[in-house]
């Protein structure tokens, strides 16, 4: 018996058992940085979808939103700095999902 109050090994069946110690298969890698095999098509949005490109924007909307909120000559681009900050801080967020 164990030192903790509960042992994992202790609840498994004698075939869960068998299962846990035989382990599970690893899966095959392949190398990504290679070529694409031959007549390989990318979906469109693949191309356009890629994160570089989009952090690049969502950053640049957060500065401007910041830079709109310290400004002091435009009450307009003062009012709608909260809405660009945030508008690119969501964008970020969502972006740091995309594919490189």
């Amino acid at each position: 018996m164990s030192n903790s109050p509960f042992d994992p090994d202790e609840s498994l069946t004698e075939a869960q058992m068998e299962r846990e110690h035989k382990g599970t298969p690893k899966p095959e890698v392949t190398d990504t940085r290679g070529q694409p095999d031959e007549g390989y098509r990318a979906h469109p949005a693949a191309r356009i979808f890629l994160r570089g490109p989009w952090e690049m924007l969502a950053t640049i909307l957060i500065a401007a939103g910041v830079v709109m909120l310290m400004q002091p000559f435009f009450l307009g681009l003062y009012t709608y700095s909260f809405i660009v900050t945030l508008t690119g801080t969501v964008m970020f967020i969502i972006v740091s999902h995309f594919p490189e």
